[in-house]
């Protein structure tokens, strides 16, 4: 047994660097978060697969849900000037199905999905206020679903039974940036 006194030099840490830290491997609550995301990426899974037109017959189109949607909706001009812009339809048409479909896989395999639930949580914005006529009330499927992309980038779901926790042991995941698209 050696008694030479060792040093370890640490950087000082703030609140905000630490802020993405939570523990939850092992836990009830951990397996629940594991489930939520698997569920969560299935469900977007599936919407961008048989959006594809190699599965639905035909290709995709939102100009029709963009131009005749929800009128009383905040984003219904936007809709209509990304309806009536021919570029920006084509890569709609291409980014929803292809977008849903990326962010849905990697929630299910559980590789980066902090920037899979950033842009899941990005297209749930689009899809609540598309659909704002709020007949039911401020709370519908729209909202339940930003909700569950919010939980899941916040508490890091895909260190738990997923590929982000064998990428966070990288050299290259070490970096701040890099912390914040894992998990």
């Amino acid at each position: 047994m050696s008694t030479t006194p060792t040093t370890q030099t640490t950087t000082p840490e703030t609140a905000f660097s630490t802020i993405l830290d939570f523990d939850l491997q092992g836990t009830v609550a951990g397996y629940w978060l594991a489930v939520l995301r698997v569920v969560t990426g299935y469900w977007f899974l599936h919407a961008g697969f048989t959006k594809f037109s190699f599965v639905a017959g035909e290709p995709f189109d939102a100009a029709g849900y963009l131009l005749h949607g929800t009128t009383a909706s905040p984003v219904h001009g936007f809709f209509a000037w990304v309806a009536g812009t021919p570029w920006l339809i084509e890569f709609t048409n291409f980014a929803i199905p292809a977008g849903e479909f990326l962010i849905g896989l990697g929630l299910v395999v559980g590789a980066l999905v902090r920037l899979a639930s950033f842009f899941g949580a990005f297209l749930m914005v689009f899809f609540y206020l598309g659909n704002a006529d709020w007949a039911h009330g401020l709370v519908n499927g729209d909202l339940m679903g930003l909700l569950l992309f919010v939980t899941i980038a916040t508490l890091g779901a895909g260190r738990i039974l997923g590929l982000d926790v064998f990428v966070e042991r990288l050299d290259l995941a070490q970096t701040r940036i890099a912390k914040f698209l894992l998990g």
